[in-house]
């Protein structure tokens, strides 16, 4: 019997990888049909690997008068899907106030974003902002400090 369930692993085999997994041998005949479980995600690689292209926009001077304030990390240009997106504030992961959009698809290369919602005394009270990028085991970021783009 094979079991594994829930982790951020991965199975990357010829043209598919498959995040999460349960098999389950049903009468000595494993059938993917019946395996594969709601919340399991296949991809299935058709072309080769292209990194995302990642931006970080900063926010603009009007939102910084009041208000919250809101950063966008842009994705774009690669392929397969899978892309995920961690946000980080003077080094520590954050969650709250953090938006992912599905990915999109367009002549076979992906995008997609994700925004970080700051309080005007959470982005008072930081210095650096970072956008963390993995895409199957390839990571990137990009981060700036606060007191290098404020004039």
């Amino acid at each position: 019997m094979f079991y594994m369930k829930k982790g951020s692993f991965s199975i990357v085999t010829g043209l598919f990888r498959v995040q999460e997994i349960f098999v389950r041998p049903l009468n000595e005949f494993v059938s993917l049909w019946y395996t594969f479980g709601g919340g399991t995600k296949l991809i299935v690689d058709s072309g080769p690997m292209v990194r995302p292209s990642v931006s970080l926009l900063q926010p603009s001077s009007e939102k910084l008068s009041g208000g919250p304030v809101t950063l966008a990390c842009l994705l774009t240009g690669y392929s397969p899907q899978g892309a995920e997106v961690r946000w980080e504030v003077d080094g520590t992961e954050v969650t709250e106030g953090v938006l992912n959009s599905l990915e999109e698809e367009k002549s076979s290369r992906y995008s997609s974003s994700s925004t970080l919602m700051l309080s005007q005394e959470n982005w008072m009270n930081t210095e650096v902002f970072s956008c963390r990028v993995n895409h199957h085991d390839h990571r990137q970021a990009k981060s700036f400090r606060k007191n290098r783009c404020e004039g």
